[in-house]
């Protein structure tokens, strides 16, 4: 898909930056100066999902991200977004199951076996969750998923019944 040309680059920058400065307001109201037949742009829809996100509105962020994987499904983070969102609007086992069909088809994106695992583990299904477990931390390279894993309330129940000897076990 094509690029955005000006002025609306600007207007999605300006958004970009405002997102990053924590002000999703601001960043919503710079999308909404982009021209409208380009508001469907995946890149545009993209921004709006992590402006809804921030909004915590849940069912929102499941149509936008069903959406940019309509126009463009090689996109691993509307396939992670969705499945989160779905996750928040306690739908775990519909977000485990829209997440599970691009289980491979992103091999470097650890986030998607990462989310698998959560899920997985809040549905009771420990074992599928050490698998998933395992795979994210195989292609995580900077060990970020090691450090964010360890405060995840989601995977609570695999910390639980591991009696906290996790690392030696799964690794």
């Amino acid at each position: 898909m094509r690029s955005l040309e000006h002025p609306d680059d600007l207007h999605f920058q300006a958004a970009e930056g405002w997102l990053e400065l924590g002000n999703h307001l601001e960043a919503e109201t710079e999308l909404d100066e982009i021209r409208p037949h380009l508001r469907a742009h995946p890149d545009v829809l993209e921004m709006r999902l992590h402006i809804y996100a921030k909004k915590q509105e849940w069912a929102v962020c499941v149509g936008i991200a069903g959406a940019i994987i309509l126009i463009d499904p090689n996109r691993p983070d509307a396939w992670i977004q969705r499945s989160f969102a779905l996750h928040k609007l306690k739908r775990t086992q519909e977000a485990f199951d829209q997440l599970l069909p691009v289980g491979d088809r992103f091999p470097k994106v650890w986030t998607i076996p990462y989310n698998l695992a959560c899920y997985c583990a809040q549905l009771g299904r420990l074992d599928e969750c050490k698998k998933w477990f395992k795979k994210g931390m195989a292609i995580d390279d900077d060990h970020t998923m090691k450090r964010v894993s360890i405060d995840d309330p989601d995977l609570k129940p695999l910390w639980d019944s591991m009696s906290g000897t996790l690392w030696k076990r799964i690794d």
